[in-house]
């Protein structure tokens, strides 16, 4: 996770125990969700992207990278689309939870 996306995080969290404890929260967020998500779906996929070149450019030896500058590169894609993924699965969980709700 980046920085950004830990920082997103705890603003929500905060919102949410401000919002829990009926007090005002210290800080005023505006955020799009859907934004928020589209902007975390294309740090993963630039992630992927760099890993994969890193990896060919090493594979054709075009680099200076050494072998465990591309392991890190490739693990790091891993983890980011596997963190993406479980999100992924809790908002289709969350979804159909809510569907199920009787009105």
């Amino acid at each position: 996770m980046s920085n950004v996306e830990i920082e997103n995080v705890l603003t929500q969290m905060r919102l949410v125990a401000a919002q829990s404890s009926n007090t005002p929260p210290d800080q005023t967020v505006n955020t799009d969700f859907s934004q928020i998500l589209k902007d975390s779906i294309d740090k993963v996929n630039d992630t992927q992207m760099k890993a994969g070149q890193l990896a060919k450019a090493f594979e054709t030896g075009d680099t200076d990278a050494d072998l465990a500058e591309v392991m890190v590169s490739l693990e790091k894609a891993s983890i980011s689309f596997e963190s993406m993924l479980r999100v992924r699965n809790k908002l289709v969980d969350a979804y159909q939870e809510v569907m199920n709700m009787p009105m």
